[in-house]
């Protein structure tokens, strides 16, 4: 069998030319017009010239192993794209085509911002050709040859996005096999985008390892991969790692004379550690960087997302959080070298007990649960406020298991009316249990009915149907809850189940009022925070003991203020009144001791004062998310940094889809000058919802820090357009063209502003700003 690479003769039994080393294909793997497609060059077309009737040639942007990629114009789109056309010899093997379609009618549902777009695979006079997203920019090999190394942030900003990337591939079962800083696009703007998945597993079924085609690139082959095994996310970890010490370091870890003597490295060698090259970067990069390169698979990180975690710990200045897999010695090397028969016989013995309770049937444990809003099915469909209130009743009710992870109310009505399925819910809030139904209120009737579904299999573990006079709904909200709760297996301690049970009013109108104030707070306009004001008032009126509705009264005073929509000299006293009156009455609500801190930080400046009142209403309820958020705003305005966003954090971990509550992450990370994660954060608070305006007025004061003034006016005028040119959102766009130097502009939004305060409330910072 002659070698397609040196042409030497080799035995038909070879699988390997004995001269060069490229593999041998066998005659039986080759199509008939093998041999003359090889002879036949790749296409080649000239500037300007049009392909397949509707993609004109714009420039020619390189060749690889693959072929050649140009840059069209799309005329029947009128948009830019890329154009890759095949080598054919890739074309010639029977079935590589049909397996590059199935492979991309895969890659095809990575939606994610952080990996280049594959649209499609065509044939044209006998020419293959894939069509796919053009990103303006250059490749990450020649960024990192530009800078001959780059520096951590750099690093580490890039490795985090290629990491999501991999991550929203990686979810849908897509493993790219072939990831090196040739196939990763840095943008204009400094985004990376991930290439060509999907692309290398059907090169790899087609058995092609010509020159220029090889499956996993040598310099970034996993040992497994070099090994001829199957590849899997951890592989893409691997090379993942190899190119992060190319980034801290300007070289790859192996060199060899030989695509093989490379690879064998990659399988035997340990690479040298970073650090020797590079003492600039820190310690935790160094070992992170290591761990993605293990040898054995087991020992590296074993998600995307893990390896994404650990790099935001490096970046905030926190300890990497993934605990380093030890390596494996056999049981016997262990009994020589310790001697130690006897102990670890018992070892062993305790293992193997272990692994067999493991095997043993148990009852699934029960630890989350989340309680979506109840469906109005009354015949005026006018009781939303009083669904909405039952499944926030039933919300606070169970936050007080200890036992219980319940998300806050923000995160589970985030689905509300979008017809999500129950796993996806399941997904996004991280639990393994559903609680949701209806209620019809007509006349003097309430009529509940009630599921308890399990998210992995959607099936419903417990259901019932209530039918009650109204004046019964107290009750009513015990039983249901007990019901709850005893369908969940969980044993109630005394406390637990007193809290689960306990009335704020005896007064079913006080709680109607108090509940449709409830529900008017949750909109944070000017107009539905002073209904919730009023109703909330209301239900004071009703019964004047109402702790709660003192407390509902605060938290519409602070908003208020906080929003800008009355000052703080009017807002905050009244507050603090209905604060105190509200711990008055019963000094165990959470919510009561943090709008008293929140005036204590905002208004009096009594630090010592404001941060034991958050910590109170944290001791009080761990899991209330607006105490840790509001506490972190405090911490980051004492310039406890880490702790601030520590605490943020954890705020999120109840409420994950606050749009508030991942704002202020992101202020607390713009005050700490982390801009670029900063940036990160409130770029994701968009994907949740594009029309926020506030995250767009703080991106644009992101862009702004980071010098980035054009991304940052398009941003401030993105959410003056959207709030309706309030003050905020005017002085922030006049900030950044006074910062760019575009004062005539900048002098034009003060001459707004101080317009808009012969209307309505303008505070003086804002003008100072």
């Amino acid at each position: 069998m002659k070698c397609p690479k040196c042409q030497t003769d080799n035995p038909d039994t070879q699988q390997f030319c004995g001269s060069c080393g490229t593999h041998l294909t066998s005659s039986e793997d080759i199509q008939p017009s093998f041999t003359k497609t090889l002879e036949t060059p790749v296409t080649r077309f000239a500037i300007g010239s049009i392909f397949a009737g509707r993609y004109e040639i714009l420039d020619e942007l390189g060749k690889g192993g693959m072929g050649e990629v140009y840059r069209v114009k799309d005329e029947k789109l009128d948009e830019e794209m890329a154009l890759k056309v095949l080598k054919p010899e890739i074309a010639a093997y029977k079935g590589t085509i049909e397996r590059f379609k199935n492979e991309l009618k895969l890659a095809r549902k990575i939606a994610h911002k952080h990996v280049c777009k594959m649209y499609d695979l065509n044939e044209e006079e006998e020419t293959p050709y894939i069509t796919m997203e053009y990103v303006k920019g250059e490749d990450l090999k020649s960024f990192i040859r530009a800078k001959s190394r780059l520096t951590q942030e750099e690093t580490i900003t890039i490795a985090k996005q290629v990491c999501e990337g991999l991550a929203g591939a990686h979810e849908l079962g897509v493993i790219h096999r072939d990831l090196k800083p040739q196939n990763i696009m840095i943008d204009e703007k400094s985004n990376a985008k991930v290439m060509d998945f999907g692309i290398a597993r059907s090169v790899e079924a087609a058995g092609l390892t010509q020159t220029g085609v090889m499956i996993g690139t040598p310099d970034y082959i996993s040992p497994e991969q070099a090994e001829g095994e199957e590849a899997d996310q951890r592989s893409d970890i691997y090379s993942l790692g190899v190119i992060l010490y190319e980034m801290v370091t300007g070289k790859v870890p192996f060199k060899g004379d030989t695509a093989l003597s490379v690879a064998l490295k990659h399988k035997a060698q340990l690479p040298l550690d970073p650090r020797k090259l590079n003492p600039e970067i820190s310690e935790n990069l160094s070992r992170l960087i290591l761990v993605c390169m293990e040898k054995d698979r087991e020992r590296r990180y074993q998600t995307a997302e893990e390896l994404l975690a650990d790099l935001r710990n490096i970046e905030e200045g926190f300890p990497l959080g993934t605990k380093i897999r030890p390596r494996r010695k056999t049981f016997a090397t262990a009994l020589i070298r310790k001697k130690l028969f006897i102990p670890a016989l018992i070892v062993a013995l305790a293992f193997i007990a272990l692994v067999v309770w493991q095997l043993l049937p148990k009852a699934p444990s029960i630890t989350s649960i989340a309680v979506l809003p109840f469906e109005d099915q009354s015949p005026n469909k006018d009781q939303e406020y009083f669904c909405d209130g039952l499944s926030e009743e039933l919300i606070n009710r169970l936050t007080n298991i200890e036992s219980l992870r319940v998300p806050a109310k923000t995160s589970s009505f985030f689905f509300k009316g979008k017809g999500s399925s129950i796993q996806e819910i399941g997904k996004v809030l991280n639990v393994n249990l559903i609680l949701g139904g209806s209620l019809r209120k007509a006349g003097n009737k309430l009529r509940i009915t009630v599921q308890l579904v399990n998210v992995i299999d959607g099936y419903t573990i417990w259901s019932n149907k209530y039918e009650r006079n109204l004046e019964d709904y107290f009750a009513l909200w015990d039983e249901i809850s007990l019901a709850i709760v005893d369908n969940l297996k969980n044993k109630l301690l005394g406390e637990e189940r007193a809290k689960l049970v306990k009335r704020h009013t005896e007064n079913p109108e006080a709680y109607n009022l108090y509940v449709k104030g409830r529900y008017f707070l949750a909109k944070p306009t000017e107009e539905e925070l002073e209904k919730g004001l009023d109703y909330f008032q209301q239900a004071i009126e009703e019964d004047p003991t109402y702790a709660l509705a003192y407390a509902g009264k605060a938290d519409c005073y602070t908003f208020l203020a906080e929003y800008g929509y009355i000052s703080s000299k009017e807002a905050f006293p009244k507050a603090r009144v209905a604060a105190e009156k509200a711990l008055e009455m019963d000094n165990t609500l959470a919510g009561a001791h943090v709008s008293l801190g929140y005036v204590k930080f905002k208004y009096d400046w009594a630090w010592a004062g404001a941060e034991r009142d958050f910590k109170r209403a944290i001791e009080l309820d761990p899991n209330y998310a607006l105490a840790h958020i509001n506490y972190s705003l405090y911490l980051s305005e004492m310039g406890r940094h880490d702790e601030a966003v520590k605490e943020a954090k954890r705020g999120l971990e109840s409420d994950p889809l606050a749009l508030d509550n991942n704002n202020v992450l992101g202020w607390i990370l713009y005050l700490a000058r982390r801009y670029d994660r900063a940036i990160e954060q409130w770029q994701n608070l968009l994907e949740i919802d594009q029309n926020y305006w506030i995250a767009h007025s703080n991106l644009a004061q992101a862009y702004a820090g980071k010098g980035m003034y054009n991304e940052a006016i398009v941003g401030a005028q993105k959410a003056v357009e959207l709030s309706g040119r309030t003050m905020i959102t005017i002085a922030t766009l006049g900030y950044i063209y006074a910062l760019a130097e575009r004062k005539d502009e900048a002098k034009k939004m003060l001459d707004d502003l101080l317009e808009l305060s012969k209307q309505e409330y303008v505070s003086s910072f804002h003008i100072a700003l």
